[in-house]
This record gives C-alpha cells, sequence and structure tokens, in this order.
C-alpha cells in the first residue's frame, strides 16, 4: 500500500483563513511515528494531467485556472486566492486519488492524505475545491484499466454535489452521500442514493443510516474499485459539521465501510475530504485513525 501526499505544495492563505491546511501535514507525521509504515510507503504524486482532468471538467475551465483568469465570483466560490501554488497543489490533489486508485487495484487499498475535493463540479470549483478527484480518478480508472463500475462512498458531512453532478447519467459510476441535510451546499444535486440527517444527529443513528446506505450501494454498483472519502468533518467537534459523531463512532464507520469492502473484495482508494475541528489534533486523529483502521482491515 502506499501513502500519497502533497502537504509541502503549501497555499499562501491570508491570516484567519478558515481552511487547515496544516493538517495534512501532521498526519503525516502522526502516521509516520506510529510504527505501522515505512518511510517509502510515502509517496508525492504526479499532477494530473490535463488529459486525466478532461475526463471530468470542461476545457474553459481548466484553461480558466490554468491560466489565473478566473473571475472574481469563481474565486469566491472555491475560497482559495488564485496563485501558481494553488493549481499546482489541486493537480498534485487530484493525481495522489487517481494514483490511489491505481495502486488499489494492484494492491487493495491505498490511499491520499488529502484529497476529497467533491464540490468541484465540471465547470466550476466551490467550497475549497478546484478540481474532482473522485470523478477523475474513477474515470482514469475506466480508461486505463477497463474498470466497468465504480462506487463513490462519500461520508463527508457535507454532500458531494459536484460528484453527483458530473456523474450523473453515467450507470457505471454509482454516487452514494451520507451527509447533513441543512448543512452547504444548500442547494442539493442528486446522487444515486443520497442519505440526509438532521442536525445532531449521534453515533448509533448515523451508524444505522450508513449501514442501510452501504448494502444499497453495494448491491446496487456491484463495484470494482470504490473511492471512500472519509470526512472527518461529521465529528461532534467540527466547526462546519454540525453532527454529534465521537472518534468512536468515526472509527465504527471506518469499520463498517472498509469491513464491509473487504467482504466483498472491493478495492479501495481513500481520500481523507473534509476536516475543520475546533481542536486540529482531534481532525488529525480522525484521519489517522482512518488510515489504520485500513491498515488492520485491509492489510
Amino acid at each position: 500500500m502506499t501513502l500519497y501526499y502533497a502537504d509541502h505544495f503549501v497555499l499562501p492563505l491570508p491570516p484567519g483563513h478558515r481552511f487547515p491546511m496544516a493538517k495534512y501535514a501532521r498526519l503525516r507525521e502522526r502516521l509516520g511515528a506510529s510504527g505501522e509504515f515505512r518511510p517509502d510507503d510515502f509517496r508525492v504524486p504526479a499532477a494530473a494531467s490535463d488529459g486525466e482532468i478532461l475526463r471530468a471538467h470542461c476545457p474553459a475551465y481548466l484553461a480558466r485556472v490554468r491560466g489565473g483568469t478566473l473571475s472574481a465570483d469563481e474565486v469566491r466560490r472555491i475560497g482559495f486566492p488564485w496563485s501558481e501554488a494553488m493549481v499546482e497543489r489541486s493537480r498534485r490533489s487530484a493525481g495522489a486519488t487517481v494514483a490511489a486508485a491505481r495502486d488499489a487495484l494492484v494492491q487493495g487499498w491505498s490511499a491520499n492524505l488529502a484529497g476529497g475535493t467533491h464540490h468541484a463540479f465540471r465547470d466550476r470549483g466551490e467550497g475549497f475545491c478546484v478540481f474532482n478527484d473522485a470523478a477523475i480518478a474513477a474515470r482514469a480508472m475506466q480508461a486505463e484499466a477497463g474498470i466497468a463500475r465504480v462506487a463513490v462512498i462519500d461520508c463527508d458531512v457535507h454532500q458531494g454535489n459536484g460528484t453527483a453532478a458530473i456523474l450523473r447519467g453515467d450507470d457505471s459510476v454509482f454516487t452514494f452521500s451520507i451527509h447533513g441535510a441543512r448543512n452547504f451546499p444548500f442547494d442539493k444535486e442528486a446522487s444515486d442514493l443520497d442519505i440526509e440527517l438532521a442536525d445532531g444527529t449521534g453515533d448509533e443513528e448515523y451508524l444505522r443510516h450508513l449501514a442501510r446506505g452501504l448494502a444499497e450501494t453495494l448491491e446496487r454498483s456491484r463495484p470494482q474499485l470504490a473511492i471512500y472519502l472519509a470526512g472527518a468533518d461529521p465529528h461532534e467537534g467540527d466547526r462546519l459539521g454540525r453532527l454529534r459523531l465521537t472518534r468512536e463512532g468515526l472509527a465504527r464507520r471506518d469499520e463498517m465501510v472498509l469491513g464491509g469492502l473487504a467482504a466483498r473484495g472491493v478495492p479501495v482508494a481513500v481520500a481523507m475530504a473534509g476536516g475543520y475541528g475546533r481542536d486540529l489534533d482531534d481532525t488529525v486523529a480522525i484521519h489517522a485513525t482512518t488510515i489504520l483502521t485500513a491498515r488492520r482491515v485491509l492489510g
């Protein structure tokens, strides 16, 4: 298994920006200190190529991102100021999920220690997402490896609206999102399966809904590859989450998803997705538990 990271491609964010850029380097450091991984298990991914990006995004949007000609409204929607570093970081993040999917087909699983940029649409970005790594990776594996059926299992607290929109009408990729009903994005798209949760939902109710959704996803999609967005933001201490899952509940979530995929022999590429804890250590610990659970469950 390989863990892909691009945390040294740092975005120049203004003081007080809400995006917790520091979590990625701290996650890699924590996993490196766990004793579960060798130094050569960690690799810097190649940047996603134009050809890979254009399977999910339109040429005009890619050109505006590359050339720095995004409108002020487009930049506001994304939430990051444009810079060459933003472009490179976004390419590397998408490339990491492509690489993790590629490795998963050979090794059983792999992970992007960032990614989960599920709010990026074909022609625009939003919500800290520039390129949609799950859609790019799914289409890349179809083109490269002849994979006929992919499932995107999105457990970020925010609906994967961009993923749903890009892949709408594509029966070869099944999109499942379990998320807060009243949270961002406020105008939802239609995934193949959406489960919306009330504010304050806790461990037991969440896991009941997830068990139902996961079973339906696997039965309907019969995937040859899964892409799992393991957001830390359903946590009770998340600034943007509005749910009430404990760290134990999120660990059980990971066990359920990864164990369910293992039982069916489905390779899985894992991406971290969101996490905006009031205490950054909580977010890092939740993401680390996801990777350590994959190591234990998937080998």
